[in-house]
C-alpha cells in the first residue's frame, strides 16, 4: 500500500522524468513527454483501485455524499438522516448524526465557501440548514410547497446566505435568506416548467437552472436576474444549451470545474456533457447509453471482457434503476486539476482525461454486484492544519513532509444499498489476512428482534381512508397490522397529494380497477422511499372476496405506488400481491369504474375517471 514515503517517491520519480525530458533535443517529443508526465502526476492524485477499500452504514438506502475542503464528509439516507464524518489519515471517523427529515432526503447543497449545508425533503416540505464546521443544525425553513431542488447563490462574505429553491408543482424559484426563518426574499420566474436542477458560479455570480423539459437558463443571482455580463452570446440559439431539450432529456447533475470555465452534466439520456461556460458551447460529450455499453462489451477481447451472463445482469439492473428516483442522483464531477472528470457507469467509476479525450481508468470495476451512483472526491491532505510557510515547505522536517501527503478518496453511494463506499489508492487486502471480508464496517446496530418497535409503528399507522373520485367516494379499511410498509406508503402518498389527479389507468371487467400512477399509463410511480419495497404476505389475508385492495407490481418485491381493487374472488393473486386493505363502502363507485368502456389494447378507460384526493382518517 502507498505510504507517505511511497507517495513521495512517486512524485520524485515524476520530477526526475520532467528533468530528463527537458534535456531531450527533440522539441515535439519533449512536449509529448511533458504532457504524459503531467498526466501521470495528476493521476497519482486520484484513487486507482478495482475494489473499494471500506464501506460504512446508514439504516436505510444512502442517497447522497458530499466532501468539503475542511476535511468533512456528509452523507444522507432515505430515512431522513444526515451524518457528518471527519477525514483522517487513511479513512474517516464518525462525528455526528441528525434525524433531519421525516421522509427521503431529495438533495443536498453546499455553499461556495463550504461552511453551510442545506438538506431538503419534498414530502415534509422543509429545508434544514447546517453549520458544517460546527456540525450543528442552525435553521429550519418550512415551505408551503413541495421542493424540487435547492442551490446556494451568494458570494463568500455576503451578509445574506441566499438559497434558491424550486417548486415541484410550478415554474417558480423562491429565494430565501437561510439565516432568517421562513423569510421569502424573492421569486424568480424564468422557466415555463418546474426547475429540477441549479448550480451557482461565484466567479460570474450566475445561476444555471434546468427544468424538467431540459430547458437551461443563465441568470444573475442579483435582481433583476437577467443574462449576466461577460458572456460570449446574447441569444441561446448561439449556444448548445438546447442540447437536452432536443434529446428529450434533462440534466441530473451540474458541476463547475475549479476556475468555473467549464461545467459538466449528467443527464437522463445517459450522456455526459461538458460545456464552456462563457460560450454555452459543447466541449466534450460521452455516450454512456445501454446500447453503447453493449457494443463496447461485444467488441472487447474475450479475455478482457466480463462474462455475458454478468453483463446481462448489469443491463437488467440498469433498466430497473431507471424506474427509481436513485437514477436522478447519478452525477459527474471534476478533479482539482481540471484535467479529469469522474462519473459512475455500468462498468464502474470512469476517469476520463478531457484534454486527451481518453478513458484513463475505471475504478471499482471488480465490485460487480454494486452499481455506484452519487460520488464525491476528496484530494486533500488529512494531517495538514492551516497554511505552511515557504520556510516550512523547504525544510526537511519529516513531520511537515507527512502533513503534505494526500489521501485521494472517492465516496460513492450504490443502488439499493444502505452503505456508502470509499475508494483510495490502498487495496482492501492491505488491511490484513481477511481484507475483503473486513472492509464492510458495522457502524450501525443490527437489531435482530425489532418486534416491539415494529408493533409500535404499526399501532401508530391510520386504519381507514376515503378515495374521492370523479364518480364518488370509495371507503377503505387499512391493514397496518399485516402490511405496515404498504400502508405507510399509501398513507404518506395520500397526505402528500401524490395520488391527486391520478386516473384509473387499467380497468378489466370482472377482475379489477387499477390506479396510483402519476404517468397515467401503468409505467410510472415510485414508493415514498424512492425505490421498490418488499412484499408483505400474511396467511390471514386472501383475495377470497371482491373489493380487496392490493399493491400492483411487476414481480416479487417491486412495489411502488400503484394499487388495485378487485371486483371478484382472485385466489391466483394470493402470496403474489400485497393486500393492505379492503373496501368498506363505495362499492357502487368501484362497479361503475369497472363497467367503463376501455381501449382493447391498453385497458385504459375511454372516459377518464380520476382520484380528486385521498382523505386519511
Amino acid at each position: 500500500m502507498p505510504s507517505s514515503k511511497s507517495q513521495k517517491s512517486e512524485m520524485e520519480e515524476q520530477k526526475r522524468n520532467i528533468e530528463e525530458v527537458d534535456q531531450e533535443g527533440d522539441v515535439e517529443a519533449t512536449e509529448l513527454k511533458k504532457i504524459k508526465v503531467v498526466e501521470d502526476i495528476h493521476l497519482v492524485q486520484l484513487p486507482n483501485m478495482d475494489h473499494y477499500e471500506r464501506s460504512y452504514m446508514h439504516k436505510e438506502t444512502v442517497t447522497h455524499t458530499i466532501v468539503t475542503r475542511f476535511n468533512f464528509i456528509v452523507t444522507t439516507s432515505a430515512d431522513g438522516y444526515v451524518k457528518f464524518w471527519k477525514k483522517i489519515d487513511k479513512g474517516i471517523e464518525f462525528v455526528k448524526n441528525f434525524r433531519a427529515h421525516t421522509g427521503t432526503i431529495n438533495g443536498i447543497a453546499l455553499s461556495k465557501d463550504e461552511t453551510l449545508l442545506a438538506t431538503f425533503c419534498g414530502s415534509d416540505k422543509s429545508i434544514k440548514i447546517f453549520d458544517v464546521n460546527n456540525f450543528d443544525m442552525i435553521n429550519m425553513i418550512k415551505l408551503n410547497f413541495e421542493i424540487s431542488t435547492a442551490c446556494w447563490i451568494f458570494k463568500s462574505g455576503n451578509s445574506k446566505a441566499l438559497l434558491a429553491c424550486s417548486d415541484k408543482q410550478s415554474s417558480d424559484i423562491k429565494i430565501f435568506d437561510a439565516k432568517e426563518q421562513d423569510s421569502e426574499f424573492q421569486t424568480v420566474k424564468l422557466h415555463n416548467h418546474s426547475v429540477c436542477l441549479m448550480a451557482y458560479s461565484e466567479k460570474f455570480n450566475t445561476v444555471i437552472s434546468a427544468d424538467i423539459k431540459g430547458i437551461v437558463e443563465y441568470w444573475t443571482a442579483d435582481s433583476p436576474h437577467k443574462l449576466p455580463k461577460g458572456l460570449k452570446f446574447k441569444l441561446k440559439s448561439e449556444t448548445d444549451l438546447y442540447e437536452f431539450a432536443k434529446n428529450k432529456s434533462r440534466p441530473t447533475s451540474i458541476q463547475f470545474n475549479k476556475d468555473e470555465s467549464l461545467f459538466v452534466t449528467m443527464a437522463t439520456d445517459r450522456q455526459v456533457r461538458i460545456f464552456r461556460f462563457v460560450t454555452g458551447k459543447l466541449y466534450r460529450k460521452y455516450d454512456e447509453s445501454i446500447a453503447v455499453a453493449t457494443s463496447f462489451h461485444q467488441n472487447m477481447d474475450k479475455d478482457k471482457r466480463m462474462e455475458d451472463i454478468e453483463f446481462g445482469k448489469r443491463v437488467a439492473n440498469e433498466r430497473e434503476l431507471e424506474k427509481t428516483t436513485q437514477f436522478y442522483t447519478i452525477n459527474a464531477i471534476f478533479d482539482e486539476s481540471n484535467s479529469y472528470i469522474l462519473y459512475p457507469s455500468l462498468f464502474g467509476i470512469k476517469v476520463v482525461n478531457i484534454a486527451s479525450n481518453k478513458l484513463s481508468r475505471i475504478i471499482g470495476k471488480a465490485d460487480s454486484s454494486l452499481r455506484f451512483l452519487n460520488i464525491s472526491l476528496y484530494q486533500g491532505a488529512p494531517k495538514q492544519q492551516g497554511q505552511l510557510t515557504m520556510a516550512m515547505l523547504a525544510s526537511d522536517n519529516p513531520n511537515i513532509v507527512e502533513t503534505q501527503v494526500t489521501d485521494p478518496t472517492i465516496f460513492a453511494t450504490s443502488f439499493k444499498t444502505n452503505r456508502f463506499y470509499l475508494f483510495s489508492r490502498r487495496t482492501p487486502l492491505d488491511k490484513g489476512e481477511f481484507g475483503l471480508q473486513n472492509r464492510d464496517i458495522q457502524n450501525e446496530k443490527i437489531i435482530k428482534d425489532d418486534s416491539a418497535a415494529n408493533a409500535l409503528k404499526r399501532a401508530e399507522l391510520p386504519r381507514s381512508a376515503v378515495v374521492h373520485t370523479d364518480l364518488g367516494d370509495i371507503f377503505i379499511e387499512l391493514y397496518p397490522q399485516y402490511a405496515p410498509k404498504a400502508v405507510e406508503n399509501f398513507v404518506t402518498h395520500s397526505k402528500n397529494g401524490y395520488y391527486d389527479n391520478c386516473i384509473f389507468h387499467r380497468v378489466i371487467k370482472d377482475f379489477m380497477i387499477q390506479t396510483g400512477d402519476p404517468e397515467g399509463n401503468g409505467t410510472g410511480g415510485v414508493s415514498i422511499w424512492g425505490e421498490d419495497f418488499e412484499d408483505e404476505f400474511d396467511p390471514a389475508l386472501k383475495h377470497d372476496k371482491p373489493f380487496v385492495v392490493s399493491m400492483a407490481n411487476s414481480g416479487p418485491n417491486t412495489n411502488g405506488s400503484q394499487f388495485f381493487i378487485t371486483v371478484r374472488k382472485c385466489p391466483w393473486l394470493d402470496m403474489k400481491h400485497t393486500i393492505f386493505g379492503r373496501c368498506t363502502g363505495g362499492y357502487e363507485v368501484v362497479t361503475q369504474i369497472e363497467n367503463l368502456r376501455t381501449n382493447i389494447k391498453t385497458d385504459i378507460p375511454l372516459e377518464t375517471v380520476k382520484i380528486c384526493n385521498v382523505s386519511i382518517k
